[in-house]
């Protein structure tokens, strides 16, 4: 299909694209009136991005609140081959949510029900628009919880698209390993399942784990059946500073090594925590940091600590300080998770653009090293924060827009830390996605099997209605 001309981001009304465009704005507006918006200031927001990209608007917004919603919508989309891009809260850091040909931008937020909760079955089904906190406070009076945890407080919906992970990960695994099942929208209108409540399957090929991590590039998801786990006996935290940042991470690699079945180990180098102290008041040593956290009961939480404790010494590590009070860990992990606001704060008038990447951890310690030293050389300001416990980490770079010449170095790092980490046999993205920000990246990922990627998507969305511009170009 052709592309829609675009003026400064925004679809023209001239062509038969552009009368499509108004075609399908009528009728969704006859049909939901005040939930369809084409005020600029609401396609501004759901052109909000956080990449190198400059936001892209959609023409109009719908306000969903159910599938049936969705699946008119679609319907009248793929009618008049308008594009669809589904949006979450809007979180995502790769311009997930940018309209790069306008169309409808189709907001679940409102579609925000826990549909199901199974304590039995360890499972709920939610709609898309529920977000994790949503979640989490509803399951707490059941002793379960779900404890996949991005910083933002993400829906679910977006949270299955960009295939994210968190602070968890190391132990609970990422979304790919929670999510047991979807409902979504395809691009024809038609609503599919993609399994059941079942804990496995062999029947047919995996639709469910095709669904997630697709960016919204192979349809609309509307309810996610999720895995939840009961919350632990005993929850415990640590705060571990080291002289150098090649001990933490060596550290780390020890710990998983051993088989310490750690529930979350995070890395902030000196300059996260310069940051964060000034951020969140807290008054930790400058030095690269390890936060952890333990899962279990009273005992093995413990024999976890005693064990990391000693690793930890071995590499140049403490004093160990423990934080026991549910206060204290809740303070100090919003520190971690506001450790890209804090990374903001660090120079003034500058925008931060976070990237991340994964590398098998025994390659660690060497990617981060180099990634110091290639901030250094190219002067920029750049502070280290990660999941570790799994590989990835991510570097908030600072960048002056206006100066030219800091942009480009930060694009020539950006480009360095991805070669380097697909060297070291590791990814472009551990959990931010492609989006429109890594796209160049994925072929020198994949190699000849980007092409079977653009396959499943011609077959599936043979008019590129659905989020184009997203992972692969077709």
């Amino acid at each position: 299909m052709p592309e829609a001309p675009v003026i400064d981001g925004e679809t023209s009304g001239d062509g038969p694209e552009g009368r499509g465009v108004q075609a399908v704005i009528a009728a969704l507006k006859a049909a939901y009136q005040e939930r369809v918006s084409t005020a600029h200031a609401v396609r501004e927001q759901h052109a909000n991005t956080v990449t190198w990209s400059k936001p892209k608007l959609p023409d109009a917004v719908l306000f969903a609140e159910n599938t049936g919603d969705v699946r008119h919508a679609v319907s009248l989309c793929a009618a008049h081959a308008v594009p669809i891009v589904p949006f979450g809260a809007g979180s995502s850091l790769e311009g997930h949510v940018n309209a790069t040909r306008g169309g409808i931008s189709i907001d679940t937020s409102r579609m925000n029900a826990i549909r199901a909760v199974y304590p039995e079955d360890l499972c709920c089904v939610v709609e898309a628009g529920v977000t994790r906190k949503q979640l989490n406070t509803y399951l707490r009076d059941t002793g379960l919880f779900f404890p996949i945890d991005p910083g933002a407080d993400a829906s679910i919906g977006g949270m299955t698209a960009t295939r994210a992970s968190g602070t968890n990960a190391v132990r609970y695994g990422t979304m790919r390993d929670n999510v047991m099942a979807v409902k979504a929208v395809m691009p024809d209108g038609t609503v599919i399942d993609t399994g059941q409540r079942a804990r496995k399957s062999s029947a047919g090929y995996d639709l469910t784990h095709l669904m997630v991590g697709s960016e919204g590039t192979l349809g609309v998801m509307t309810e996610i059946t999720l895995k939840l786990y009961g919350i632990p006996e005993t929850i415990a935290g640590g705060i571990c500073p080291f002289e150098t940042l090649e001990g933490a991470c060596d550290s780390v690699i020890a710990t998983i090594q051993s088989g310490v079945p750690i529930a979350r180990i995070e890395l902030l180098d000196d300059a996260q925590v310069r940051a964060v102290n000034a951020y969140s008041k807290l008054e930790l040593a400058e030095k690269p940091t390890l936060l952890v956290e333990f899962h279990g009961s009273c005992a093995h939480v413990e024999e976890q600590a005693s064990t990391f404790g000693a690793i930890a010494e071995e590499f140049g590590g403490g004093p160990f300080h423990w934080v026991t009070d549910t206060e204290g860990r809740n303070r100090l992990w919003q520190a971690r998770h506001d450790a890209y606001w804090a990374a903001r704060a660090l120079k003034p008038g500058t925008d931060a653009f976070a990237t991340d990447v994964c590398v098998p951890i025994s390659r660690l310690a060497e990617c981060v090293a180099k990634t110091k030293t290639d901030l250094a050389a190219l002067d920029l300001t750049g502070p280290i924060v990660g999941h570790v416990g799994d590989g990835n980490f991510h570097v908030t770079v600072l960048v002056d827009m206006m100066d030219e010449e800091e942009v480009a170095r930060a694009q020539r790092f950006s480009e360095r830390l991805v070669a380097r980490a697909l060297e070291m046999d590791g990814t472009s993205t551990g959990e931010h996605g492609i989006g429109e920000g890594k796209m160049a990246f994925l072929e020198a990922e994949f190699g000849p099997a980007i092409e079977v990627m653009r396959a499943l998507k011609r077959a599936i969305d043979p008019h590129n209605i659905m989020n184009p511009g997203k992972i692969v170009a077709v």
